[in-house]
Formats: structure tokens, C-alpha cells, sequence
């Protein structure tokens, strides 16, 4: 747990807090559930905080786009990789075995937990403190004349500047109860030899990632 708080950059008052946040439901209870629905109310205020402070022109709507990017799964799991907490994480042996600690959707919901524990820990100020120097890189790389169209919109525009059919947009696979079921979505550009795939708890969501990638292996 040092590890992970040398990368956060904060030491936990109560070690139990960021216990919680790294236990999986497969490994038992209390598990970090409950911390997912707080962090993720933590981000999207602090992330906005983030974006109002360093877009002063850009209007509603755009800033409401940004941030969707930005907390979406896929950009969660690369920064919960860039933490190497996939190697913190306490799983169950099913979920250890079929490549739980590089799943995207359970590094995502663990880097939410996190940002619930920090609140819990620390209150809002801090916990924003550490959420904002997560996302610092990121937000340095924004343009927002293109970031505040959704991926998908992105890609598109990109195939029909090259005159090329637009994607295909398949769902290969769901896991996970009724009430919290994971989606996975390739998408498929056969003219360019591309499928990425993505995965979210909605279909939409699955899709905007799988694009996202596919956007960025066409200009890679």
C-alpha cells in the first residue's frame, strides 16, 4: 500500500480506507462498491473544477464534453495503469486467473474507489488535490477544437476525410449480472485493417472507447 500512496501522493490517515478501496468483491467484504459511487461523484466535481479553471472560454456544452472524456473508463484504467494498480488490487483466485488485475473495467472502478477513499480520508480539497495532479498531463494535452467532439464523431469525421465507410460497431461479449452487466464492442475498419475493442458497464460507452482506440491507431 506505501506504493500506492507514494504514487498518489498521499498518506492515509486510516490504512482501512485504502484497504477498501483495493478490494475487489470476488475477494470479499467490504469491498470497494461503495467507495466506487462516492469517488465517482468526486471526480466529475473536480475534474470539472479542473477544466473550468483551465478552459475560461469554452462554453457548457464543450466543458460537459471534456469531461466525459476524461472520466470515462477507458481514461481511467491508463492512468490506474500508469499506477500499477492492478498489482495492489486484492481479488478473488477466479477473478486473479482469468486477468482480473488488467481488466479495464475492474482498474477503473478501483481508481473511482480510490478517489472515495480520499474524500473519506481527507475531504474534498485533498482529495481534488490529488485527482488534479493525476490528470495535470492530460489536460495539458487537450486541444479543445477536437476534444469536445465524442470519439466517435471523431472517427468518422477522420474516415470520411479519407473518403473511407464509416466503422462497424459489433458487441462480442457481455459479463457480469443483469443490473451490472459489462459490455464489450469491437470496432472494426476494414479498409485500414483496424479492430479495437472496448468495454464499459453500457453499450454506448463501450463504443466511444473502442473508438477512441481505433482513432488512435489511424494517427498513430
Amino acid at each position: 500500500m506505501k506504493a500506492i500512496e507514494r504514487a498518489l501522493g498521499y498518506s492515509f490517515r486510516d490504512p482501512r480506507h485504502l484497504q477498501q478501496a483495493l478490494t475487489h468483491r470476488s475477494f470479499g467484504t467490504p469491498h470497494n462498491e461503495r467507495l466506487e459511487f462516492l469517488g465517482d461523484s468526486v471526480l466529475n466535481c473536480a475534474v470539472a473544477q479542473l477544466l473550468y479553471q483551465h478552459f475560461p472560454d469554452l462554453p457548457e456544452g464543450a466543458l460537459s464534453r471534456l469531461r466525459a472524456n476524461l472520466v470515462r473508463q477507458q481514461a481511467l484504467f491508463e492512468i490506474a495503469v500508469t499506477l500499477h494498480l492492478g498489482e495492489h488490487l486484492r481479488l478473488g483466485d477466479g477473478e486473479v486467473k482469468s486477468g482480473g488485475r488488467q481488466r479495464p473495467s475492474i482498474l477503473a472502478d478501483a481508481l473511482e474507489s480510490l478517489f472515495g477513499a480520499l474524500l473519506l480520508d481527507a475531504g474534498f480539497t485533498e482529495a481534488a488535490r490529488v485527482i488534479h495532479a493525476l490528470y495535470a498531463p492530460h489536460i495539458a494535452n487537450i486541444d479543445p477544437n477536437l476534444s469536445a467532439k465524442d470519439a466517435k464523431t471523431l472517427l468518422q469525421e477522420a474516415l470520411q476525410s479519407r473518403r473511407l465507410p464509416l466503422p462497424d460497431y459489433v458487441l462480442v461479449g457481455t459479463t457480469g449480472d443483469a443490473h451490472a452487466q459489462t459490455f464489450r464492442i469491437d470496432c472494426v475498419i476494414a479498409a485500414l485493417n483496424i479492430r479495437t475493442q472496448g468495454e464499459a458497464n453500457s453499450r454506448r460507452a463501450a463504443e466511444q472507447n473502442a473508438a477512441q482506440q481505433a482513432y488512435n491507431a489511424m494517427n498513430g
